[in-house]
């Protein structure tokens, strides 16, 4: 079967660039946030480009879009190929669409070359991976492996106030013709094909990376209390300066974590000083990590390692810290099974690879929880992402899609 279809470039590229002018910003990225008219219109296109080739297209509660291409058997569980078409405020192109894309122009490839599959094939664009308009990011995958959408989403407001319940009913009703489903249902299994959102692919000249697996990450909320003092007339031995005790234990994790592990990641990424004044020392830092590793016990270790490195330096400066986790998404470690099954996908098409891990979660992570789960990366320019620079050289797209196909029919052919 692998032989028989083939990947049409010039369609392909050409859907990239119609979709990238949905949202278009002047600096060449793409506003296209979860929920919004120019969400419903790029939803409104697959489902219009889909219903051309005689594709079903269905939706369920949480707006994830799914597009069907029918296998002999249809009364077994599709295999889902896909991505999002969401973006960030300031994105890039190619973020999330590549991989939405690339998943529909494989079914067209199947499609042209009249190719029976023994299963049906799926094309997904999950709702909401970004996280961008709405918190949390990858609504439609949680939703659909825990098979709910979680009571507290009803009440959420975007960054705009816009009420999350009321867009999530407009995007719905944008597609009528759109049947609707289950929210989480039996399937064989999923790929998704993604940017690197890292150089190390540009950068080794390697056109496809095989994702073993995603970093789990937490994330931490420290605070130092201490006293303020006048800046001008307390003297050393009676400050109880929360600022230097956050300092010099920051200054232990940042060279104690990653220096140490290539595969961990420490990040403090918002903090805040209280009171606040120029001279005035500081009673209270507040401030959070972002912790990564793909091993969950390594994860506790550092996790344990933070806490002790901040009460310690509480202690020498008389302050008192405390730590709390207010995100946990543990690592996934996808089957060796459909691993195996893209390396020979990879060999067969003459593409060289490597394995990798994933430092940002996607929405396979969430799929891994209900199904054989994998994916492919493919180099961006400078490993840059979430950005308007954003860019993916023609060859490494449709490279990507190359891949994508022969890797989905060796895998429902197990």
């Amino acid at each position: 079967m692998a032989t028989e279809a083939r990947i049409d470039a010039e369609r392909f590229l050409g859907r990239l660039r119609d979709f990238a002018a949905i949202g278009a910003t002047p600096a060449g990225g793409v506003n296209r946030q979860a929920f919004s008219p120019e969400d419903r219109r790029a939803r409104r296109l697959l489902a219009e480009l889909a219903g051309s080739r005689g594709f079903a297209v269905n939706q369920d509660a949480i707006a994830n879009l799914f597009i069907r291409r029918e296998g002999r058997d249809p009364k077994r569980p599709p295999f889902l190929i896909g991505s999002h078409l969401d973006s960030q405020l300031t994105g890039g192109r190619f973020d999330g669409a590549l991989g939405t894309l690339a998943a529909f122009e494989v079914l067209e490839a199947l499609e042209d070359a009249k190719v029976e599959t023994t299963i049906p094939i799926e094309v997904v664009a999950w709702s909401n991976e970004e996280g961008s308009h709405y918190q949390p990011g990858c609504m439609g995958s949680m939703a659909f492996a825990s098979g709910a959408i979680p009571d507290g989403w009803a009440a959420l407001r975007g960054h705009d106030g816009s009420p999350f319940a009321e867009e999530l009913k407009a995007t719905l009703e944008a597609l009528p013709e759109a049947a609707m489903r289950p929210l989480g249902f039996p399937i064989a299994g999923y790929l998704e094909l993604h940017i690197e959102q890292g150089p190390s692919l540009e950068r080794e000249e390697i056109p496809i990376g095989i994702v073993e697996g995603i970093q789990g990450t937490r994330w931490l909320e420290v605070t130092m209390a201490g006293q303020a003092a006048h800046a001008g007339t307390t003297a050393l031995a009676f400050r109880r300066d929360a600022m230097a005790a956050t300092v010099g234990a920051l200054d232990r994790l940042y060279t104690g974590i990653m220096p140490r592990d290539e595969r961990a990641r420490f990040t403090v990424g918002k903090l805040a000083i209280a009171p606040g004044a120029v001279n005035a020392i500081p009673e209270r830092v507040v401030f959070t990590i972002d912790l990564r590793h793909p091993e969950a016990a390594e994860l506790d270790r550092l996790e344990a390692l933070i806490e002790t490195a901040f009460a310690e330096a509480a202690t020498r400066h008389g302050c008192v810290s405390a730590q709390c986790r207010i995100f946990d998404m543990p690592p996934a470690t996808f089957p060796q099974a459909l691993l195996g099954r893209l390396r020979e996908a990879a060999d067969g098409l003459d593409l060289r690879s490597k394995p990798m891990l994933s430092g940002a979660f996607h929405d396979a992570l969430f799929v891994a929880r209900v199904a054989p789960a994998a994916m492919i990366f493919v180099p961006c320019r400078d490993g840059l992402s979430h950005n308007e620079a954003e860019y993916v050289e023609p060859h490494h797209a449709v490279d990507g899609a190359r891949m994508l196909l022969a890797s989905t029919l060796k895998a429902i052919e197990a």
